[in-house]
């Protein structure tokens, strides 16, 4: 890869990081998708092959979203269980 090339991704990403970290998030979405763009320009077989492989990446993504929200709805339900009981142990006394 070029120094250039090395340049711009790394210049590109830093300036996205600053732009997120001040909440300016399009331009910090711009400066990062030129420094993509750039490394896209450098290896488009590796980014051919991540794009024919997203829909899993995303099937993935979503599954772990799902078990991550049943994981917390079980939670949800045992504090309030655990709350109605400590409620009724303090209404004894």
């Amino acid at each position: 890869m070029d120094n250039w090339k090395r340049a711009a991704i790394a210049g590109s990403v830093g300036v996205a990081t600053i732009l997120l970290l001040k909440g300016k998030r399009p331009a910090a979405v711009l400066a990062g998708g030129v420094g993509l763009a750039v490394l896209a320009s450098e290896y488009p077989e590796k980014f051919t092959r991540i794009r024919e492989e997203l829909p899993s990446y995303v099937r993935q993504g979503t599954r772990f979203l799902d078990l991550a929200m049943r994981i917390g709805g079980k939670i949800e339900e045992l504090a309030a269980s655990r709350r109605e009981s400590m409620l009724e142990e303090l209404g004894e006394y």
